[in-house]
């Protein structure tokens, strides 16, 4: 499994052959604008954790460039079908076998609605077993009980999760986190985009390996691979 960081939320995930775009947010984000060019990407499938224009605004360009399905919950999976592209809506709780692996649908605290200010449904996150490689993306969302059902079902390689703050969880609560879903190896997203958000890279890593686990913050473009 190959994850590619192409800024605020947006990752693109090589796995089984096939080709993940999470929360497109590349053209409109002036820190990836310049690097990563969306009509190059590939994309089997596109992930949405919830509708706010920081997660779909490249969703509807790469699906129609590339004919990918979009996996989000029922109201943004409409949404899209409506625009003609294909679709797996999911809802909270659910999973289901792709073929890359599986994907479960699971809680976060936020909110979610288009641009337009259309209903975005309910925001979530996605449980991802496959390759004998199990990974969290927890999308937008305040620290919460329900992470603590996670582990109970998957254990964890990888836990990607929002650490700038002020619209999501911070450093701080991403570390209560990472405890909670029972994964030490942390890839840190949605930070740096917006003044708001913007975090001291130093300070966070440090925060989390005085607390024994392993932060990534890598530049746009970067890979790792698990």
């Amino acid at each position: 499994m190959k994850i590619t960081f192409y800024g605020q939320n947006s990752l693109h995930i090589e796995v089984s052959g096939k080709h993940l775009i999470v929360d497109p947010f590349i053209s409109g984000n002036p820190l990836s604008k310049d690097i990563i060019d969306i009509k190059s990407l590939k994309a089997d499938y596109i992930l949405l954790t919830h509708a706010h224009q920081d997660h779909v605004l490249d969703a509807e360009a790469i699906a129609k460039n590339t004919g990918a399905v979009i996996i989000s919950n029922y109201e943004i999976a409409m949404h899209y079908q409506n625009l003609g592209i294909k679709v797996h809506p999911m809802n909270h709780g659910g999973s289901w076998q792709f073929d890359f692996g599986s994907v479960k649908y699971v809680n976060a605290i936020h909110t979610s609605s288009f641009a337009d200010g259309s209903d975005g449904g309910y925001p979530g996150g996605f449980v991802i077993e496959s390759e004998h490689k199990n990974i969290y993306i927890a999308g937008d969302t305040a620290l919460t009980m329900d992470m603590k059902l996670i582990p109970m079902r998957t254990k964890l390689d990888l836990a990607i999760l929002p650490i700038g703050d002020n619209f999501t969880m911070g450093v701080d609560d991403a570390i209560i986190a990472s405890d909670f879903v029972a994964c030490d190896k942390i890839l840190g997203v949605h930070y740096d985009t917006f003044g708001y958000i913007k975090i001291d890279h130093d300070l966070a890593k440090k925060k989390f390996y005085d607390a024994g686990k392993d932060l990534m913050l890598i530049e746009i473009g970067q890979s790792i691979d698990l």
